[in-house]
């Protein structure tokens, strides 16, 4: 992954939160000048939902923390190369998915998404066996999550976890919409197939 190449699309929708925050065009102005003030406003105004992004990914937060704390410091050092085209936060989105996908394929199999706050049984259950019933199929989700390839399970956290639009993937994970659209898709068949019981 290149500076330039992180920084050549266009900006994502305001649907897909990828809109500037008042203000945030100065900070990111300021901070490509140097200004580690309006860097760390930066960092503090998107290391959490770039964290959720990363133990969504990961499945770890501890490894989550560290990829997006490299990611920070990476942009912090590539900042010079930044020439707005797309915004802060999808070349910081962008930054981290990759970084994530690298720890995936070292990794090898991929472990499910034990810490991921966001994919649990529902509270709402109406008695304990129906709890029970909940938690067990999202032991299974977090299983068959580890049946997908790097690159897909980040496609599917992107779409079906992040509500992030193709558009946005697209830019985030540095493929086309339709290479985005194919993996999602495939992603979606093959959890289908190992989560059948559930249906």
């Amino acid at each position: 992954m290149t500076g330039a190449s992180t920084d050549n699309a266009p900006p994502g929708t305001s649907g897909d939160g990828d809109c500037l925050p008042p203000g945030e065009d100065l900070l990111v102005t300021r901070a490509v000048e140097g200004d580690e003030e309006a860097f760390a406003a930066l960092v503090q105004q998107h290391a959490p939902s770039l964290t959720r992004l990363a133990v969504r990914l990961l499945g770890n937060r501890t490894e989550a923390e560290d990829a997006v704390q490299e990611a920070f410091i990476s942009a912090w050092r590539r900042l010079p190369d930044f020439q707005g085209r797309s915004s802060f936060a999808t070349w910081m989105y962008r930054i981290v998915t990759n970084r994530c996908l690298n720890v995936l394929r070292r990794r090898g199999p991929v472990v499910p998404l034990e810490e991921a706050d966001d994919v649990r049984a529902p509270e709402h259950a109406v008695s304990p066996p129906r709890i029970a019933e909940g938690r067990d199929a999202v032991r299974e989700l977090r299983g068959a999550l580890g049946l997908l390839s790097p690159e897909q399970r980040a496609c599917w956290v992107l779409r079906e976890l992040d509500d992030r639009s193709y558009e946005f993937i697209a830019e985030a994970v540095g493929i086309g919409q339709e290479a985005v659209r194919a993996r999602v898709f495939r992603a979606r068949r093959r959890l289908a197939q190992a989560m059948g019981d559930w249906r």
